[in-house]
C-alpha cells in the first residue's frame, strides 16, 4: 500500500532571477496531501540556494540575506533561438544538470513524478527536467502542473514531454490519477474550500529551510485587466486566522524559522477579518517572527491602526500595488486603488514608523499602448507620496483581460510562443514607450 511519489521543483531559465521568498508551495502542499494518503514522497530542487555538491564545486555559495531572501547558483547556457535578438547573457538558475542526474539516481523506485512549473517563459527549464527524468527514470509517469501548465496547457501538452498535465488545482486530480494509474483508494479526501483542512506543506522536504512561506487565501475578489488570479483559482477563499497562526507557530517553534513570506494576492483585504486578527493572535502568543510580503498588498486596507499593527508585528518587507496614477489607467486596470489613497497610506505607515525605502510601491510599465510620460509621472508622484518606485515590467498573460489587447499589439507572437512573455523583452513596448525609453527611466530611478 502506498507509492513512492517525488517532487520536482524544475530549474528557471532566463536573462535574471533572484530569490525574492520563492517556494514551491502549490507542489508541497500536494506532497503534505498525498502523504497524508499514506503515500511516500520525496524532493527535488533544481534551484537549491544551499545544494552541498554546488558549495563542493564552486568553492563559493550564492549571496543571501539573513531575512531568507538571496541569489541563485547561475550557469550561462545557449539562448532559445526566438530570444538570439536580446544581447544578454541567458542563465539556468539553480544546481548542475549532472547533480540533478545523480540526485534522480537515489529514487530509481520512484512510481511517479510531480513537477511544478512557475512563469510561462521558463518553460524551457522545465522541458529540460522532464527530458533528464524521462531519460533517467524511464518508464516513470511525469505529471505536470503549476502555472505555466494552468495558462497554457496546450503548448504543455504538445511539447513539455510530459505524460500528464493538470491544469488548475491538483488536490483532487492528483489523487483520482493516483487510483487511476495505481488503484490506490483515496483515505483522505479534503473539501478543496476548507483551505484549513488541507495538510500542511511538506516544507520538512527541504534541507535548509531558511524560510517558510504562508497562504491565508486563495484567489482575489479584485479583477485587474493584467492578472489571472481568478483563472487560477475562481473563487476567493480563506482560511481561520487562528488556522494561520497555529502554522506560523508550528514552524517556527518545531524548525526554528524565523522568516515568513504571504504569497496571497489579497492578504490586506477585509482587514478586521484577516490580518488583524491574525496579527493580535501572533502578538498574544509571543512569537518572534519577521515578515515579508514580496507579492503587491492592496494601499486601500491601510489605516493608523493598520500600519502601527504591520510594523509592531515585525513587516520588514512591504510592497503595494499601484501600477499607475494615470486615473483612467487605473480604471482600465482595475480600479483597486486611487492617487489620494496612495498619500494617506504611506503618510500613515510613516506615522507607524516606517522609511521611505521600507515602503515599495510597483508601477507596472509597458503595458498595452502606455506611453513613457505615464510612467515617468507616476514615478514622480510615488517619491513625492514619500515612497519608493519599483518598476514592474509587464509581462503579458493567456487568459487575463488585457491578453487580447496584448496580442493585437504586441510585435512578438505571444500567442504561440509562451517566451516572448518575457517581461525582458518588454513584449509590448510601442514607438513611445521604447526599450531605450525604458532603459532611461530605470537608470534615472536609482536617483531617486
Amino acid at each position: 500500500m502506498g507509492k513512492k511519489i517525488l517532487l520536482v521543483n524544475p530549474w528557471i531559465y532566463d536573462f535574471a532571477a533572484y530569490d525574492f521568498w520563492i517556494k514551491p508551495m502549490g507542489l508541497l502542499y500536494l506532497g503534505g496531501l498525498v502523504r497524508a494518503n499514506g503515500h511516500h514522497v520525496s524532493y527535488i530542487d533544481c534551484l537549491d540556494p544551499h545544494c552541498p555538491e554546488m558549495m563542493h564545486k564552486y568553492q563559493k555559495a550564492p549571496r543571501r540575506h539573513p531575512y531568507g531572501h538571496g541569489r541563485f547558483f547561475r550557469t550561462v547556457i545557449e539562448k532559445p533561438a526566438a530570444l538570439k535578438m536580446v544581447s544578454r547573457n541567458y542563465c539556468r538558475y539553480g544546481i548542475d544538470p549532472d547533480i540533478f542526474r545523480d540526485r534522480l539516481l537515489n529514487h530509481t523506485d520512484t512510481d511517479l513524478v510531480l513537477m511544478t512549473s512557475m512563469m510561462t517563459y521558463w518553460y524551457p527549464g522545465v522541458f529540460d527536467a522532464v527530458k533528464i527524468i524521462r531519460d533517467t527514470l524511464p518508464g516513470t509517469p511525469i505529471v505536470l502542473g503549476g502555472k505555466y501548465a494552468s495558462l497554457c496547457p496546450d503548448h504543455a501538452l504538445a511539447f513539455s514531454g510530459a505524460d500528464y498535465v493538470i491544469s488548475g488545482r491538483g488536490e483532487k486530480q492528483v489523487l483520482q490519477l493516483l487510483e487511476k494509474l495505481f488503484g490506490e483508494k483515496t483515505i483522505f479526501n479534503p473539501e478543496e474550500d476548507d483551505l484549513d483542512a488541507l495538510p500542511y506543506p511538506a516544507y520538512d522536504l527541504i534541507g535548509s529551510i531558511d524560510q517558510v512561506p504562508i497562504t491565508t487565501s486563495l484567489g482575489c475578489p479584485y479583477r485587474c485587466s493584467y492578472c489571472v488570479s481568478h483563472i487560477l483559482q475562481s473563487r476567493f477563499l480563506r482560511r481561520d486566522p487562528i488556522k494561520v497562526a497555529d502554522e506560523i507557530e508550528h514552524w517556527h517553534t518545531n524548525f526554528g524559522v524565523t522568516d515568513f513570506s504571504f504569497y496571497d494576492d489579497a492578504l490586506l483585504v477585509d482587514a478586521p477579518k484577516m490580518i488583524i486578527p491574525l496579527l493580535s493572535e501572533i502578538k498574544k502568543r509571543g512569537l518572534a517572527c519577521r515578515f515579508h510580503c514580496p507579492n503587491g498588498l492592496h494601499l486601500r486596507e491601510i489605516d493608523d491602526h493598520l500600519s502601527e499593527l504591520l510594523y509592531q508585528s515585525g513587516f520588514k518587507t512591504i510592497r503595494f500595488g499601484f501600477e499607475t496614477a494615470d486615473f483612467y489607467l487605473q480604471k482600465e486596470t482595475g480600479g483597486k486603488v486611487k492617487n489620494e489613497e496612495l498619500r494617506r497610506a504611506v503618510l500613515q505607515l510613516k506615522n507607524a514608523g516606517y522609511k521611505t525605502d521600507d515602503i515599495g510601491v510597483y508601477l507596472l510599465c509597458g503595458i498595452p499602448g502606455q506611453k513613457t510620460a505615464d510612467v515617468v509621472q507616476t514615478i514622480e508622484f510615488v517619491a513625492e507620496c514619500g515612497a519608493k518606485p519599483v518598476l514592474a515590467e509587464y509581462s503579458p498573460i493567456p487568459g487575463s483581460k488585457m491578453w487580447p489587447e496584448a496580442v493585437a499589439r504586441s510585435p512578438f507572437d505571444i500567442r504561440h510562443e509562451p517566451l516572448y512573455h518575457n517581461n525582458s523583452l518588454l513584449s509590448c513596448r510601442n514607438d513611445d514607450f521604447t526599450y531605450e525609453a525604458y532603459r532611461s527611466i530605470k537608470a534615472g530611478l536609482k536617483s531617486i
